[in-house]
């Protein structure tokens, strides 16, 4: 498939035809790599990195709620 660079403002662009973006699940706003391997110019969808459960935790710096939880008193027949 060819595509014509055109004029975007103070940039070049080109048109992704959406039938690829479908394709791939890209959407407006979605953030893209774009890279240069000799003499050509690579665009793809950057992997997520996993995060660990621990990770998230020391990377929160909000309030702590815990000590706002309360186990309140049984309303039927609950057993504690």
């Amino acid at each position: 498939m060819e595509a014509r660079l055109q004029k975007w403002g103070n940039s070049d662009g080109i048109r992704i035809p959406s039938s690829i973006l479908k394709s791939l699940n890209i959407k407006t706003n979605d953030i893209l790599t774009i890279e240069q391997i000799d003499d050509k110019i690579i665009i793809s969808i950057p992997k997520k990195k996993k995060i660990s459960l621990e990770e998230r935790f020391n990377n929160f710096h909000g309030e702590n709620l815990s000590k706002d939880f309360t186990w309140d008193n049984p309303i039927g027949r609950e057993i504690w």
